[in-house]
C-alpha cells in the first residue's frame, strides 16, 4: 500500500503520526485546512529511515472577540526516524520530534507503530508526549515536562522531550479501490490551545475518520471529519527526485562513435604528417564546433599532437557533465585523424579549466555497445587536474569580449509563504577568460511580502531584517553590478575575487581560495570580505546605514558518498558575530538538491529573536527535471523559520565549490551513466 501522508505533511494518518517511513527521496509538498486553522508543510525522506519537515501554520481568528482578527503564525521543524522496518511478524517503528525548536505551540514527542494485514489493511499505534499526550493521559512515565522559557524559544526544547502526560493513539487505514482510501483514528491531541484557550475551535470528540483519493503517483487529496466539529480539506504533491517529471530530457540524440580503421587495413590513415600542415587546427576547430553547437557545447580551446588532442569546452545546455563529457568524445572520433589515441576534454567554468578528463579513443570504440558500457569506460578513465591551458591551443573566435543579456519572469521570496514575482533584466559581458563583468535589475509586478518599510526592532545592525524596506523602497532596484576574476594560481587551487554591488542589500569586495583536488572527496577554502551597506532605495549609495564590516570563514567540503555533501564553515559574521555553520545537503543525478542547515554565533537566542538561531532547510530543482528540456536552470529556495541578523552571510554569485563540483570525480561519478546519452 501507498505511505500516505496526514493533514500535517508528514507521514501518517490523519491528524496522528504512523511508523513508516516515505520511500527514500520523497520529497513533498502539503496544505490542509479545516476551520480557522491552516498549515503547508514541504518534507523530505532524506535517507531510507530519516525524514525531516518545514511546516508554516496560521491561526485565523486568534483574537475570537473580533472574528477574522490576529491571525498568529508560526513555523515549525520536524524530524523522525524508523528504528524498525516492517517484516512478516514485525511492524515498522518510528520516533518522532514536532516542533522541537519553536515556540512550543505543537510541540510533541510519539513513538508509533504501523503492521500492515494483507495489502489493502493497515493498523497504527502510537503513544504520544506534549499535544499529543494532551488526551487520555495514561501518566507521566518520565517525569514532569518543564515549561518553555523566552530563552528556550528557537533552540531544542530538549529538557520537554518524552515528559509530561502521555496518551496513546490509534488508528486504521483500508485501500477501497485503487484509488480510494478510507481512514479512521483516535487522536490524543486534546487541542487545548485552540479550543479551551482561544475559543475558535471546538473539539467534541476524539474520533477523526475521512476518505483520500490518489490520482496518478504525484498528487493525493483528503476529506474529513475532524474532532465531530469540522471539515478538514488536504492536498499533497509528492515527487521523487531520483525520476524525472516528464520521464526523460528531450534533446537531440547523440551520433554513434566514428570507429577507426585497422592499421593493417589502412595504414595510411594513421600517417601523422598532418600536423604539419597549417591550416590543420583551424579546420578541425571549425568541424569540432559545428557538430558541438547542436548539444550548446562551445570550444575554449584546441590543443593537439600526433597522437593527443586536448578539448577545452564550456558547457551551455546540457546539465549533465557527464553527458557533456560523452558528447564531446564523440565528435572528436570523427574529427579527429585516425593517430589520434587520446582525448583529454576539459570543461570550462568560469574562464577556468574544472578538470580534464582523459578517455583512450580505442576504449570508445571497444565499449559502445558493450553491456554495462558506463562502468566499464569509467575504470578505464582518469579524472585529473585540468592544468593550464597549451600555450599552442587554437582558441575560437568570437568568444572574447562577448556580450550576453536576458529579461525574463522571476520569484523572489522572502519568508515562507511570502514573496513575489517579478521581471529580472540581468547582463554579462565577458572580457577575457576568467574576467567577466555582470548585473541585474529586479522590479516586483505581485506578491504579498511585507512593504510596511518599518524598520527592524533588532538589537543588532540590521544586515537581513530589514528586508521590508528594501522591498518597499528599491523596487525597481538595482540586484547586483559585479566585476569577478577567476584564477588557478596553483595545481588544484583555485581563486575568486568579486568587487562590486555583491547583492541586494551588500556591496564591497569578495576574495576566496579553494584547495580542491579533481578526485578527492576533501576540499579546503578560505573566504575574506569587506562590505558595506547598500541604502534600501535600490540605487548606489551607503548614506542610509554607515555600516562596514570586514567577515571571513575557514570551510571545509566532504563527499560522503551516495550524493551526500557536507560543508562546515568557521568565522565571523555580517553583524559581527562569530561562529560556524554546518550544513548537509543531498545531490541527487538528475540535479536535485535538498539540504538542511544551522549556524551558531557568539549571539544570544534572547538577541537573535525568534527563532534563536540561523537554520533552515534548501531545495533546488532543474528545470530540465520540471520541463524536459536540455537547460541548466534551475529553481532554488531556502526556507528559515526566521529572518534575523545573526549567522547572516552575504550573497555572492559564482562561489568556488559549488561552481566546479559537478565536473570533479565525485561529481560526475554520480552521473555518470549519461556518458553514452
Amino acid at each position: 500500500m501507498t505511505k500516505s501522508l496526514n493533514i500535517n505533511g508528514t507521514t501518517g494518518l490523519i491528524d496522528m503520526p504512523s511508523g513508516e517511513a516515505q520511500d527514500d527521496a520523497t520529497f513533498s509538498f502539503s496544505t490542509a485546512l479545516f476551520g480557522p486553522i491552516s498549515r503547508t508543510t514541504i518534507s523530505f525522506q532524506f535517507t531510507e529511515r530519516l525524514s525531516a519537515s518545514f511546516r508554516f501554520l496560521a491561526w485565523r481568528d486568534w483574537n475570537s472577540v473580533v472574528p477574522g482578527a490576529d491571525e498568529i503564525k508560526d513555523r515549525a521543524f520536524d524530524i523522525r526516524y524508523m528504528l524498525l522496518k516492517e517484516s512478516d511478524f514485525v511492524p515498522s517503528l518510528t520516533i518522532g520530534l514536532i516542533d522541537f525548536t519553536g515556540e512550543g505551540r505543537f510541540s510533541s514527542e510519539y513513538i508509533a507503530a504501523t503492521k500492515s494485514i494483507g495489502d489493502r489493511v493497515k493498523v497504527t499505534a502510537g503513544l504520544g508526549w506534549g499535544r499529543l499526550g494532551s488526551e487520555g493521559s495514561i501518566g507521566k512515565l518520565f517525569g514532569d515536562r518543564p515549561a518553555l522559557d523566552d530563552s528556550d524559544i528557537g533552540t531544542p526544547n530538549s529538557d520537554q522531550w518524552f515528559r509530561g502526560d502521555a496518551a496513546p493513539f490509534a488508528g486504521v487505514e483500508v485501500k477501497l479501490t485503487d484509488n480510494w482510501t478510507f481512514k479512521g483514528e483516535y487522536s490524543s491531541d486534546a487541542y487545548v490551545l485552540e479550543d479551551d484557550e482561544r475559543g475558535f475551535f471546538e473539539r467534541e470528540s476524539p474520533f477523526n475518520f475521512g476518505f483520500e483519493y490518489q490520482k496518478g503517483p504525484n498528487t493525493r487529496y483528503g476529506i474529513y471529519s475532524l474532532y465531530g466539529s469540522e471539515v478538514g480539506l488536504v492536498f499533497h504533491l509528492i515527487l521523487d527526485p531520483k525520476n524525472r517529471a516528464t520521464g526523460g530530457v528531450m534533446g537531440p540524440a547523440p551520433v554513434p562513435v566514428k570507429a577507426r580503421p585497422s592499421r593493417a587495413r589502412d595504414p595510411d590513415a594513421y600517417d601523422r604528417g598532418w600536423v604539419t600542415q597549417p591550416d590543420a587546427g583551424p579546420l578541425l576547430r571549425k568541424n569540432l564546433a559545428k557538430r558541438l553547437a547542436v548539444d550548446g557545447i562551445v570550444i575554449e580551446d584546441l590543443a593537439y599532437t600526433a597522437t593527443t588532442a586536448q578539448l577545452r569546452i564550456r558547457i551551455n545546455r546540457i546539465d549533465a557533465g557527464s553527458q557533456a563529457i560523452g558528447r564531446t568524445a564523440r565528435a572528436l572520433s570523427h574529427v579527429m585523424p585516425a593517430s589520434v589515441e587520446v582525448f583529454e576534454i576539459v570543461p570550462v567554468v568560469n574562464g577556468i579549466g574544472a578538470s580534464k578528463v582523459t578517455i583512450r579513443r580505442r576504449d570508445l570504440e571497444e565499449l559502445e555497445f558493450a553491456p554495462d558500457n558506463g562502468t566499464l569506460l569509467r575504470e578505464r578513465v582518469t579524472i585529473t587536474e585540468a592544468g593550464p591551458a597549451p600555450a599552442n591551443g587554437v582558441g575560437s573566435e568570437n568568444l572574447y569580449p562577448k556580450f550576453f543579456w536576458s529579461l525574463r519572469p522571476a520569484f523572489r521570496m522572502a519568508e515562507p509563504l511570502k514573496g513575489d514575482v517579478g521581471l529580472r533584466l540581468s547582463g554579462s559581458y565577458s572580457i577575457r577568460p576568467g574576467l567577466q563583468l555582470s548585473g541585474s535589475i529586479y522590479g516586483s509586478i505581485a506578491g504579498n511580502v511585507d512593504r510596511s518599510g518599518d524598520p527592524s526592532d533588532s538589537v543588532l545592525p540590521h544586515v537581513r531584517t530589514d528586508g521590508s524596506r528594501y522591498s518597499k523602497f528599491g523596487d525597481p532596484g538595482l540586484e547586483t553590478l559585479t566585476l569577478a576574476w577567476y584564477a588557478r594560481p596553483a595545481a588544484d587551487i583555485y581563486s575568486r575575487v568579486t568587487l562590486g554591488y555583491l547583492e541586494r542589500m551588500h556591496a564591497g569586495i569578495s576574495g576566496e581560495v579553494l584547495w580542491k583536488p579533481a578526485d578527492s572527496n576533501l576540499g579546503l577554502g578560505v573566504e575574506l570580505n569587506y562590505t558595506k551597506q547598500r541604502d534600501t532605495n535600490g540605487g548606489l549609495g551607503f548614506d542610509e546605514y554607515d555600516y562596514d564590516i570586514v567577515t571571513g570563514y575557514v570551510s571545509a567540503y566532504y563527499e560522503f558518498g551516495n550524493g551526500y555533501v557536507g560543508q562546515l564553515d568557521v568565522g565571523r559574521y555580517l553583524a559581527g558575530d562569530v561562529g560556524a555553520t554546518v550544513s548537509l545537503d543531498r545531490i541527487f543525478v538528475n540535479g536535485w538538491r535538498v539540504g538542511a542547515f544551522a549556524t551558531v554565533t557568539d549571539v544570544s537566542a534572547e538577541d537573535f529573536g525568534d527563532g534563536g538561531f540561523d537554520k533552515g532547510i534548501r531545495f533546488s530543482v532543474p528545470l530540465s527535471w520540471a520541463l524536459g528540456n536540455e537547460v541548466k536552470n534551475t529553481f532554488s529556495q531556502t526556507l528559515r523559520p526566521e529572518i534575523g541578523d545573526g549567522g547572516a552571510r552575504v550573497n555572492v554569485n559564482g562561489r568556488l565549490y559549488e561552481s566546479i563540483r559537478e565536473y570533479h570525480s565525485d561529481g560526475l561519478d554520480s552521473e555518470w551513466g549519461r556518458v553514452w546519452r
